[in-house]
């Protein structure tokens, strides 16, 4: 079976993609949320950008927790 990078719907905050980027590394969804308000901050590439054309563009995870 292949990995995926889809957005979480167990973890989402916004949308799902930092949670779903996680999963995808076996990390801890915080890191990545971090990473993408200190590269805000700092001015490091464009994450606001890159954070809503990955919103628009991952898929959805099929599958749900409850």
């Amino acid at each position: 079976m292949s990995k995926k990078l889809v957005k979480s719907t167990s973890n989402a905050v916004f949308s799902g993609v930092c949670s779903g980027i996680a999963k995808y590394f076996n990390i801890d969804p915080t890191i990545i949320r971090l990473g993408f308000v200190i590269s805000f901050f700092f001015g490091l590439g464009s994450p606001g950008l890159i954070y809503l054309v990955m919103a628009f563009v991952m898929p959805k995870d099929d599958t749900y927790f409850y």
